[in-house]
């Protein structure tokens, strides 16, 4: 579809925030098929079959990634169906969950995961209950991760595996269905292996049953979604409010400026969003740690330099070096210390 085809089909592509913000989501017209979004679906449904599992959830667009509970299908975030609801959900939420074809396929797999759960109730069995735990286990508000344990895989970012059984499943999956990941040599001396083992030896099993559960519901479906994306996204920053703390407020301020005379440089927030990727590679290579502990911390202070009105008022180059020691120390001590950071908000 041309640019031109895509505007008189989405007339809001072009509106300005202010504007598009009174958008209901349910007017947006916005659909998996004849996107990036349905190249990613293919690809999963490919990966299932070359593991020769039969089984397909159905996907379907709502206000967030999710399986629910006894539906083996998966809902994905309408905001990825079209470049300007991303850029949208980028400036309204500081990133895109998903956004980008690796991190959307990384998601899927564990959402597949979770679907195969669903569809088959794996979670009733004694092996899957000794090597992962009880599914009926409440969802915590908070937990706490151990960046250096080999219990669990590391798919998705701050060790989500650890927050909960059923996440623990679903990474473990995420991790077996990959292409190219080697998972044997990968994790060869982990634990973990034990449960990538048991879930490729339960996959030959799923490979030939019937599901238990074949609903094809589409709970929070986007054409149910009657609220407007301004409401939308106020309920998100609310629901998902982290208070970022004032303490790297000294050393941020070193760096980046509020002052005036800086005002038209741009956002300190935007500037290290863009170089997020360089930062990150080369604290870890400084300090040996896991990328997503670095992630971590990076985020907080994205976050505050938001709230700060902080500006790149400086050269670049040495606002990258400056900044790159700052995240080093700050994400050691995120790391080592036993206070409250070390919980991570679910």
């Amino acid at each position: 579809m041309t640019r031109r085809g895509l505007s008189r089909r989405f007339p809001w592509a072009r509106w300005p925030n202010a504007k598009l913000l009174q958008v209901r989501i349910r007017d947006l017209g916005v659909a998996i098929e004849g996107t990036w979004l349905e190249d990613c679906v293919d690809q999963l449904y490919s990966e299932l079959a070359a593991r020769e599992i039969r089984f397909r959830p159905h996907v379907w667009l709502a206000d967030e990634w999710f399986s629910p509970d006894r539906i083996p299908g998966i809902a994905l975030p309408f905001y990825l169906a079209h470049r300007r609801l991303l850029r949208l959900e980028r400036e309204q939420m500081l990133e895109v969950e998903g956004g980008t074809k690796s991190e959307c396929m990384m998601i899927l797999r564990h959402e597949a995961g979770h679907a195969i759960q669903h569809a088959f109730q794996v979670q009733r069995r004694r092996r899957w209950q000794s090597l992962f735990g009880a599914s009926s286990r409440r969802y915590p508000q908070v937990y706490r991760a151990r960046p250096g344990s080999r219990q669990h895989v590391q798919h998705l970012d701050l060790w989500y595996a650890q927050s909960h059984p059923d996440e623990d499943f679903a990474e473990t999956f995420a991790v077996w269905l990959g292409p190219r990941t080697a998972w044997r040599a990968r994790y060869h001396g982990w634990p973990a292996l034990r449960k990538l083992e048991y879930v490729d030896e339960l996959m030959r099993d799923v490979a030939r049953s019937r599901p238990e559960i074949r609903s094809r519901r589409r709970p929070d479906s986007v054409g149910k979604l009657h609220k407007t994306l301004g409401t939308y996204y106020e309920e998100r920053r609310a629901l998902y409010r982290i208070q970022f703390p004032s303490t790297y407020d000294r050393d941020l301020k070193r760096i980046f400026s509020d002052s005036p005379r800086h005002r038209r440089r741009e956002a300190a927030s935007a500037f290290l969003r863009r170089n997020r990727r360089e930062l990150r590679e080369m604290v870890a290579r400084w300090t040996g740690h896991y990328q997503v502990a670095i992630d971590a911390v990076l985020a907080d202070m994205i976050g505050r330099c938001r709230e700060l009105k902080l500006r790149a008022g400086g050269c670049e180059r040495r606002l990258k070096a400056d900044f790159a020691v700052l995240l080093t120390v700050k994400t050691m001590r995120f790391l080592y210390s036993q206070g409250r950071r070390t919980w991570i908000v679910l």
